[in-house]
């Protein structure tokens, strides 16, 4: 089984934290549209022989698109692909798209997933972020989605300057209260050449506390899980039946293929990524020639990999595979590095797996690399 991953590089206004590809400008949304279905009829053959489960538009803010235009996407995937009886069809939407009518609309369409980005339920937290909803819209586009969504996710965000502790648990349980059956959240995180970080430079806006995010994140688990939330992804919680099988397939290690401005793809021995610009990308496939970029991963590269995906999961890091499929010597390495996290009590090994503790999860990504081969083979 694989997934399709549509990027939507389209937003009306720019959050100061994010760094993803997009444009404030929709000018050139119809014919980037075409050429999206153009890339799915051109890119056919890399999933010959694959049969397509999930179909995810993420972005930007795919919500920016109409049903018609939606539609349109789905119908080439279908056409251009092999796809199974119910895939998960999912649609990141912001909370200011999603007026009554629209959330009816998409409810009557193939969309059968919507991941909502609320972020925070309070204005300050928002208007910090240059959210373009506020908090009214935010918990009446909630009210009317549960309507007519059984599978819906919620996105917070935690480690937000001023946030405190109590304010995050009121924010988890405002999303509890809308008895979603998935809540994704992440640690706010400053990237390079955002407004965010400008804004911190000149001390506009108060620097991130690392230890308030951990602290954060160890009380969400905590409210979660209590809440029969299973935390499946290190920012990824789920009720049972409920994970995210676009997101499962990802940390599993399964192929996507990934159509439109800087959409990423991978295939168990490639790793592929568009150019992120709209106008070379339109230019590009206009002339039929794909925008991409491809790496041939070497067996250390997958071995990396593996480790980065499996220790953020409740999976963890099988060393049955490990051994299987790269061999005694990267199992005796994998053993070797982890010794001193398995002392800490931040890693375990249970079941013939390698896992993270509950005080090791929120560092899984540090850890990872940490056990990460360097030589190439």
């Amino acid at each position: 089984m694989a997934g399709i991953y549509i990027h939507i590089p389209f937003c009306k206004q720019a959050c100061h934290y994010c760094d993803f590809h997009f444009s404030t400008s929709l000018k050139k949304k119809e014919e980037l549209i075409q050429c999206i279905v153009k890339e799915l009829e051109l890119r056919q053959d890399e999933f010959k022989n694959e049969i397509v489960e999930t179909i995810y538009f993420g972005g930007g803010t795919p919500s920016l698109l109409t049903k018609d235009e939606l539609n349109e996407l789905i119908d080439a995937v279908y056409k251009y692909y092999k796809v199974i009886e119910n895939p998960e069809i999912t649609l990141e939407a912001n909370p200011d798209d999603l007026t009554k009518y629209i959330i009816f609309q998409l409810s009557k369409s193939p969309i059968n997933r919507l991941s909502i980005g609320i972020q925070s339920f309070y204005e300050r937290d928002l208007k910090l972020m240059n959210r373009a909803h506020n908090a009214s819209e935010a918990k009446t586009c909630l009210e009317e989605a549960t309507r007519h969504f059984d599978n819906i996710s919620v996105d917070l965000i935690y480690g937000i300057p001023g946030l405190t502790n109590k304010e995050w648990i009121a924010n988890i349980e405002t999303a509890l209260s809308f008895n979603v059956p998935h809540i994704s959240c992440y640690a706010l995180t400053v990237e390079p050449k955002t407004a965010l970080e400008t804004f911190i430079k000149k001390g506009i806006i108060a620097n991130v506390d690392d230890d308030l995010a951990q602290e954060q994140f160890h009380m969400l688990v905590e409210k979660l899980e209590g809440s029969g939330f299973i935390n499946y992804e290190l920012s990824n919680f789920g009720k049972p039946e409920y994970f995210s099988k676009n997101n499962s397939a990802y940390w599993l290690g399964k192929s996507y293929l990934g159509i439109g401005p800087s959409a990423h793809s991978y295939n168990g021995d490639q790793r592929g990524w568009n150019v992120s610009n709209n106008t070379k990308y339109i230019k590009s496939i206009q002339n039929n020639v794909l925008p991409l970029e491809i790496e041939t991963l070497s067996i250390t590269d997958k071995f990396n990999e593996y480790i980065m995906t499996g220790l953020r999961t409740v999976w963890g890091v099988s060393l049955i595979k490990i051994e299987k499929d790269f061999g005694e010597t990267y199992l005796k390495y994998l053993l070797q590095q982890a010794e001193i996290y398995i002392q800490q009590h931040l890693l375990y090994i249970e079941d013939n797996k390698l896992l993270t503790t509950k005080k090791g999860k929120f560092l899984s990504d540090g850890i990872a690399s940490s056990l990460f081969k360097i030589n190439k083979s």
